[in-house]
């Protein structure tokens, strides 16, 4: 139904800007501020997504190009480029971030009720990470290699709906295990990690707060096996074990018993070993459950083809 408002204003209409006011008071975002507060910023770098604006100039000659329309679209001034850049670099990056998250949970709401595909009642979690290439000679505070720089984002999908639930974005060289120390674990949640989490000193704080892991068992792994439970060969579950680990290390890291399957995958022919610490869930759910870890790899894809990230509007680490 037309009710008078441009698109972009109607999909505006959807934020809780109550909910902004509040965050922006408490970071104190609009002090000294003349014009473009960090309201109109919000609106500006949202049409900028949307409408997949370029750079600076081209947000700035698409929204002077449509004067009238501002009004309705909810700008109260004109935007100019040297204003935006500003604001982009000084204004606390912590303001949008916690409005991100106040919006995640409000999708999340949502998709609670969507399927995982799996006869499981509680939440799952992919957790991974991507790199997204930057140039060093105009990012030089995001150093990866010698001659490259990028940064890292970290990411807890939901894989009811796949929404995210937590973002970190850090420099490239920060190790994807240390994303476990910025989770708060979750009770009875399954949190599905490739082999790179591998951290039986995490691992077994997760075990502890009563939440589950699904993961890969590394080629090293030095364990021996306790107990063997029945296993469907022909539905390609090799093996299903209790383990206890034997390195002096990982012994004294993870003092609790594991349970480790083997599974061939008919499609492709590889092997996969998989450990974790849920002990009641069949076997083949292990393995869908590692499966559906592929969903985060696809919101990656998702991310990187559909935001300006490829060329970002400012290059100081407060504005990426």
């Amino acid at each position: 139904m037309n009710t008078g408002k441009t698109l972009f204003a109607q999909l505006m209409d959807f934020l809780p800007w109550s909910t902004f006011s509040r965050i922006v008071a408490r970071y104190d975002g609009d002090r000294a501020v003349r014009t473009l507060s960090c309201t109109a910023q919000f609106r500006v770098m949202a049409f900028a997504q949307l409408t997949y604006r370029e750079s600076l100039r081209d947000i700035e000659a698409c929204l002077s190009a449509q004067t009238a329309k501002l009004y309705h679209m909810g700008f109260r001034e004109p935007v100019h480029r040297s204003t935006l850049a500003d604001a982009n670099e000084a204004r606390d990056w912590r303001i949008y971030a916690e409005f991100a998250h106040r919006l995640i949970a409000q999708a999340r709401r949502l998709y609670a009720g969507d399927s995982l595909g799996v006869d499981l009642s509680g939440t799952v979690y992919a957790l991974d990470s991507t790199t997204i290439d930057l140039c060093l000679s105009v990012f030089p505070w995001a150093h990866f290699r010698s001659t490259k720089a990028a940064v890292k984002m970290h990411t807890l999908l939901d894989l009811r709906g796949n929404i995210p639930s937590f973002i970190h974005v850090s420099d490239g060289k920060l190790h994807d295990v240390h994303a476990l120390d910025m989770l708060l674990p979750e009770a009875g949640a399954i949190y599905v990690m490739d082999r790179g989490y591998v951290d039986f000193t995490r691992l077994h704080a997760l075990h502890e707060v009563g939440a589950f892991f699904v993961t890969r068992a590394k080629s090293n792994l030095d364990a021996h096996r306790v107990y063997s439970a029945p296993s469907d060969r022909t539905a390609g579950v090799i093996c299903d074990q209790t383990i206890a680990l034997d390195g002096h290390l990982t012994r004294r890291d993870y003092p609790a018993h594991l349970r480790r399957i083997r599974f061939r995958d008919a499609e492709t022919g590889k092997t996969l070993v998989f450990l974790t610490n849920q002990m009641t869930l069949p076997a083949l759910t292990i393995c869908a459950l590692y499966k559906s870890r592929w969903q985060v790899e696809l919101f990656f894809k998702w991310i990187k083809q559909h935001l300006r990230i490829k060329r970002f509007y400012g290059t100081s680490e407060n504005a990426v």
